[in-house]
Parts: C-alpha cells; sequence; structure tokens
C-alpha cells in the first residue's frame, strides 16, 4: 500500500526559509511523477512545483526562483526549500505522487499525504 508521510511544516516570519519533506512508502518513488500542492483557506488548492519522472519541475508563478522541488530515490523522499516565504504562502501544504511519467494536472494525483501546516507572518 502506497503512503506518503511529510514532515511537520512550521511558522516564520516573512523573508524566512521551511523546508518540507515527504517520505514515500510502498512502492520505488523513482516510477511516480511527483508534486507538491497548497490550500489555503477559503481557496481552492494548487499546484506548487511539480516533477515529472526525469525531474523536470515546474513551478507555479507566484513561487518560482523561491521555491525548489527535488527528491532523492535512494531515500524514497520529496523535498520542497522554500526560500523568502511571503504571508500568502501560508497554506496547508500536501505532497502527491502519481503513476505517470508527467502529472500536470490534480486529477493525474493518485496519492496524496496528510498535509502540514506553514504559516508567515508578516
Amino acid at each position: 500500500q502506497v503512503q506518503l508521510v511529510e514532515s511537520e511544516g512550521g511558522s516564520v516570519q516573512s523573508g524566512g526559509s521551511l523546508r518540507l519533506s515527504c517520505q514515500f512508502f510502498g512502492h520505488s518513488y523513482s516510477n511516480y511523477c511527483v508534486g507538491w500542492f497548497r490550500q489555503a483557506p477559503g481557496k481552492e488548492r494548487e499546484a506548487v512545483a511539480l516533477l515529472d519522472i526525469s525531474d523536470g519541475a515546474n513551478y507555479a508563478d507566484s513561487v518560482r526562483g523561491r521555491f525548489t522541488v527535488s527528491r532523492d530515490n535512494a531515500k524514497n523522499t520529496l523535498y520542497l526549500q522554500m526560500n523568502s516565504l511571503k504571508p500568502e504562502d501560508t497554506a496547508m501544504y500536501y505532497c502527491a505522487a502519481g503513476v505517470r511519467w508527467s502529472c500536470p494536472e490534480t486529477d493525474d494525483y493518485n496519492y496524496w499525504g496528510q498535509g502540514t501546516q506553514v504559516t508567515v507572518s508578516s
């Protein structure tokens, strides 16, 4: 059974940094497209950073240049390094995995983590 377990998020001041991790259990991580999503109160879930199987990355315009997504297949772990955080980055963050080479749409993801809260204060 596939399971994604996220690290704890945290609270930081504007301009600070956080790194999220997501460990993948059940299958080899390298055969999945993976990504990070977030959902703020009253808003729809949005894609933040996506990786296809060849580690081609796509970022939301709002985070490009500040966030970096990466994975360590040997550890079956996905990371999201978040720098220069802004109050508008405050949200519940979710990791996800899909059984496809590329997963550009939310519906492409078959497995989801439990979510972890990131709060950025001004």
